[in-house]
């Protein structure tokens, strides 16, 4: 068994898969009204271990994913670790005593470098010992360079409580990367064309891919419709079944189904 977390400010979800017979057996997404802080945020993954009984069952496995925008991205050839958290503080505001920790984009001599919320990560080792966790960026760049299609520009948009990740990648390298807070469909429409006119992008000749929490009802989806005329959704391309009784949207769960 094989356990994927994803930790954010704003919610947590749970998916369990059965290496076996590669079957999502359990799900379970907890969405909050306002956005936490790391503490509050240790109390309400405890009530979730005390009120799902299905997350006291044993896993050989466990991948936690945390999602915030306290991140930035260096090329490897630059990275010195020693010198991680300076990296940060260019655009993030870091105190002495965080933990910084860093991902590397594989195969792509590109490194993630974020703070994670320690007080969590020693929740899950006293529960389950040695475990993965990562950046939900990293689990999203490495999925969008992976793609064999690499042919002209392609911009990614995943939606996530209210948070925009955008990407723009040409012909497999990646020219953007970025995270932006949205409270409005005029908002969203902004970062996008603001990237795209950085890069002197046609928004009539690029492609964009969403993800995420979008639908194509979604006021934001018929904005981008007005201005950007090559939209796709992304499939989760996941192979995993679902056993019967788990609505999973994968759409929605495209990070945590690709931590797995």
């Amino acid at each position: 068994m094989k356990l994927s977390i994803q930790v954010s400010l704003n919610g947590l979800s749970f998916c369990t898969l059965n290496t076996k017979s590669n079957t999502i057996v359990y799900y379970h997404k907890k969405s909050f009204d306002k956005e936490l802080d790391p503490v509050n945020l240790l109390q309400k993954i405890e009530e979730e271990y005390n009120t799902q009984p299905q997350l006291k069952n044993p896993v050989n496995e466990v991948k936690l994913c945390f999602c915030n925008n306290l991140f930035t991205l260096v090329p490897k050839k630059w990275f010195k670790e020693e010198a991680a958290a300076s990296y940060l503080k260019f655009n993030t505001k870091i105190l002495k005593t965080d933990f910084v920790a860093v991902d590397e984009i594989e195969n792509k001599e590109m490194m993630n470098i974020y703070i994670p919320y320690t007080n969590i990560i020693n929740y899950f080792f006293e529960k389950y010992g040695e475990f993965e966790y990562s950046h939900h960026l990293s689990v999203l760049l490495h999925k969008f360079l992976s793609f064999e299609d690499h042919r002209g520009i392609k911009v990614y948009a995943h939606n996530s409580n209210k948070r925009l990740d955008l990407f723009i990648i040409e012909e497999g390298q990646l020219l953007l990367c970025n995270s932006f807070n949205f409270f409005s469909k005029e908002d969203y429409l902004y970062y996008l064309l603001f990237a795209a006119e950085q890069l002197d992008l046609d928004p009539k000749k690029f492609n964009l891919y969403l993800g995420g929490e979008i639908h194509k009802e979604d006021e934001i989806y018929k904005l981008l419709q007005d201005y950007i005329q090559h939209i796709h959704f992304l499939s989760s391309e996941t192979t995993y079944e679902i056993e019967e009784g788990w609505n999973i949207n994968k759409s929605e769960e495209y990070i945590l189904l690709n931590t797995l």
